[in-house]
């Protein structure tokens, strides 16, 4: 009976030591297809969607709902119409590669190309991560706008970690902008607030020297800490094992 006791105290210890591990990883989906991303984002279960590969999609992608969107390095790239004969990016449909409405979302390390522009943040908070590739889309990069029956202030925030690249910037191109329809939106890096007026655009040059953002590529670091507090937490619940066995 001792023994048993025993047992049951040690698995007891174990349990207890890793509680606070639990939830560390959210709960991930890999996608490959346009329907698997779709499918992922109406699954409310889903905290991180992660590509495993390139993925094309014939209309707009809405997020409608807090969720981080992990490109491992892959792109997302529109390949629907743009309701003129010709097919014209350069035709303005209102086609976002992503339109983020009335939330939350973080988006990671992914190319968001072929639509008139490549991101709306649209009434929400967005926090961007690593690479974003937004290159190859008819009118510019990311637009942080309210439109129609959307009262909520666009925020978009970066940090050391970010990279805007935008190989088809052009003075027709931005990079960022917010539509002169919209009220003021609020870009943030690393803490460092500034205010974007209506009808102002930003290049990424503009940002990499307003904000002093430099690429960092340490993706690791959030593993490594998690790993050395499992090996902590093992080696002090041993210990303590050890202990209570030697002393019953």
């Amino acid at each position: 009976m001792l023994k048993d006791k025993n047992a049951l105290f040690i698995l007891l210890l174990l349990l207890i030591g890793f509680l606070p591990l639990i939830g560390v990883h959210a709960a991930s989906r890999t996608i490959n297809s346009e329907a698997d991303l779709k499918s992922a984002l109406q699954d409310t279960s889903v905290t991180e969607i992660v590509l495993g590969s390139n993925i094309e999609t014939h209309e707009k992608i809405n997020i409608t709902r807090p969720v981080t969107i992990d490109g491992k390095g892959h792109s997302i790239t529109y390949v629907g119409n743009f309701g003129d004969e010709e097919n014209d990016f350069t035709v303005w449909a209102g086609i976002y590669v992503l339109q983020v409405y009335k939330t939350t979302a973080t988006i990671r390390d992914i190319k968001l190309t072929g639509g008139n522009a490549a991101l709306l943040v649209n009434g929400s908070t967005v926090k961007l991560e690593g690479t974003i590739d937004v290159s190859g889309n008819g009118f510019g990069g990311i637009e942080l706008g309210q439109g129609a029956n959307v009262d909520e202030i666009v925020h978009l925030e970066m940090d050391n970690s970010t990279n805007i690249v935008n190989t088809t910037e052009s003075a027709d191109t931005p990079s960022l902008w917010v539509p002169t329809d919209s009220d003021p939106a609020v870009l943030e890096v690393d803490g460092e607030e500034q205010t974007l007026s209506p009808g102002e655009e930003v290049t990424v040059k503009e940002i990499n020297n307003l904000f002093e953002i430099q690429p960092n590529h340490q993706t690791g670091d959030k593993i490594n800490v998690v790993l050395f507090i499992a090996l902590m937490s093992m080696i002090t619940l041993i210990g303590s094992a050890t202990v209570f066995l030697k002393r019953n």
